[in-house]
């Protein structure tokens, strides 16, 4: 479903009352595109932003995820650890670290329950065997680190519980060998948190439906497994959310004949079944 929204028009959102506070206090106004994130996320839907670079889209991304966190509260002592909740993925442990910087400063001003921590291969052994054991709720990290943590005897305690997926600059990553390793990953994901939802970040592409499909499972050959990319453009699409203005339209992103890593993914991916069975990925 196509959402395009128009720029510097706030809109009046029913944000929880300590989310209203922050916005208020910033003199902010939600975006119409920060609002159609909170609506798919509370339909459980995926949707691909794309906006030009200050628009918000990070915090868009975000948004739905701490209401939801904020909403759920701290667990109760004596009960079970939680997974993670949301998973953020970067093309750069960079960008990664300092996203998470940037996100620790809403969470604490509004003092939400909410653990945010980074994962990339800067991250200390004792701190990666500790996510292990306790996942944050939140977790900004790479695809060679996805790539080993849904590898690992503990991908299914860490990631049953997933609710959200956010992948930013989706555009960058998608028709690299890195965007084939990632699409696996997800796949993954996708077996051991059937009800996850995704969420694209990207600037001005020329082909949005090409990311669009990315996001989604889609059948292959009439078989029931599910793959992350379709590069015939074959299946559902995500929801699409668009931010007029920026650069003109990257045409060389998602324009060669490489296009979305589909043909890799058929040829390497196992059915979700195999997933579960291979020693490998256990």
């Amino acid at each position: 479903m196509d959402r395009p929204h128009p720029v510097g028009e706030p809109v009046v959102a029913d944000l929880p009352p300590r989310f209203a506070a922050w916005f208020a206090a910033r003199s902010w106004s939600l975006r119409p595109h920060q609002q159609a994130l909170l609506d798919t996320a509370a339909a459980g839907r995926s949707a691909l932003l794309i906006a030009p670079t200050g628009a918000g889209k990070t915090l868009a991304g975000f948004l739905p995820s701490l209401v939801e966190l904020a909403a759920r509260g701290k667990p109760k002592p004596g009960t079970a650890r939680r997974g993670v909740h949301t998973l953020y993925i970067s093309p750069l442990k960079a960008l990664a670290v300092d996203i998470a910087r940037n996100l620790e400063a809403p969470v604490a001003e509004m003092g939400l329950p909410v653990t945010v921590e980074t994962r990339t291969g800067d991250t200390p052994a004792h701190k990666r065997q500790r996510q292990r054991l306790n996942p944050p709720d939140i977790l900004l990290t790479t695809p060679e680190q996805l790539a080993l943590l849904v590898a690992s005897s503990d991908a299914e305690r860490i990631f049953d519980g997933l609710a959200a997926v956010v992948l930013d600059e989706l555009h960058a990553l998608v028709t690299s060998k890195r965007g084939d390793l990632l699409a696996l990953g997800l796949a993954r994901l996708r077996a051991l948190a059937p009800a996850a939802r995704f969420t694209g970040l990207s600037a001005t592409v020329a082909d949005p439906d090409q990311l669009r499909g990315w996001l989604m499972p889609q059948k292959v050959g009439g078989g029931d497994c599910s793959e992350a990319a379709d590069a015939e453009g074959n299946g559902r699409l995500a929801d699409l959310v668009t931010v007029p203005g920026g650069a003109s339209p990257d045409i060389t992103i998602l324009a060669s004949r490489r296009g979305c890593p589909g043909p890799a993914i058929r040829r390497a991916m196992p059915c979700r079944r195999c997933w579960r069975r291979s020693p490998a990925t256990a």
